[in-house]
């Protein structure tokens, strides 16, 4: 069996200087320094950890944690950028490429709270801050009575808010909590048949050049099949829908067997119509098979009334 050499080093891994980024490129960095690489890392402050005064959805979208990285790589000062694919714009720019996406942490979201133990126990007007549309057309659909609040800034800006008394629970991604130790801030987390998480919430992904053949190989022991293929098709549905935009989307992928069922929903954040639904399965085994699949379900989406952006 042919055994690539590695490529030449040392490897740089761009990166987010949140705690949270720089916990996910140490997990690179450590995997693939046991597989004989030099690797280190270049931290950056992006657009999007810049403006916290304003929602994503009215700057720009996510692509904005992931446009410097972008350039770093162009330029050769990095290598490989590594994401948490929720926040991955759903096309990329020409010459880029997802080489690895690895396995999955826990996708769903999870309710944090000082006082209260769920969603059910706030009282009514409490206060819910969260940062993405997604995630407030689903709260007001399980709670109309909500006042759910913008809430920016990185993980441990958000909990200090939380701390300080600005809100009465908050919603994040489990993942994020459960990388960094802090499971014991979870209250409760949200059954996705409630809740339904975001395309790729809770996956890792790895950008490079496309021309660098070598690193795409040297990547390829990392990449854990069966979540890329469930995060192919969550993304689709989010491409089909309208791309790199952002809207209140969601969607989530689990497994039976071979067979993927899909899930997604969408809502309108101004409260003017009912969130819509739409499910499909399918044997899957290639990236074109679950590519499929989310445009399947993207279209059932559009046939019941949802919206596409930009």
């Amino acid at each position: 069996m042919k055994t690539s050499a590695p490529p030449p080093s040392p490897l740089v891994i761009a990166t987010r200087e949140s705690r949270l980024a720089l916990w996910q490129a140490e997990h690179v960095q450590t995997l693939l320094r046991a597989r004989g690489h030099d690797v280190s890392l270049l931290g950056m402050t992006t657009k999007g950890d810049q403006i916290l005064d304003r929602s994503l959805s009215k700057v720009g979208g996510k692509g904005l944690f992931v446009k410097e990285l972008e350039v770093a790589l162009d330029e050769g000062r990095a290598h490989l950028a590594v994401h948490s694919l929720k926040d991955v714009p759903m096309d990329l720019p020409e010459g880029f490429a997802l080489a690895c996406v690895m396995e999955r942490e826990d996708p769903r979201d999870a309710f944090v709270s000082l006082r209260y133990a769920s969603l059910a126990e706030l009282p009514q007007r409490a206060v819910v801050g969260t940062s993405s549309l997604r995630r407030q057309v689903l709260l007001q659909a399980l709670r109309p009575d909500l006042r759910i609040e913008p809430l920016r800034g990185n993980l441990d800006t958000r909990l200090r808010k939380l701390d300080e008394g600005q809100y009465d629970a908050i919603v994040l991604a489990a993942a994020g909590l459960k990388r960094l130790g802090l499971d014991t801030r979870i209250r409760a987390t949200f059954d996705p048949e409630h809740m339904l998480p975001a395309a790729g919430q809770g996956a890792l992904g790895i950008e490079v050049r496309t021309e660098r053949q070598d690193l795409i190989e040297a990547l390829a022991p990392l990449a854990h099949m069966p979540t890329w293929l469930t995060v192919t098709a969550e993304r689709a549905v989010s491409r089909s829908m309208g791309g790199s935009c952002s809207m209140p989307l969601a969607a989530h992928g689990r497994w039976s067997g071979s067979m993927l069922t899909l899930d997604a929903a969408w809502g309108d954040p101004e409260g003017r119509k009912p969130l819509v639904h739409a499910s499909g399965q399918a044997e899957i085994s290639t990236l074109a098979q679950a590519q499929a699949l989310g445009e399947s379900v993207a279209a059932q989406l559009r046939a019941g009334g949802a919206e596409g952006a930009c």
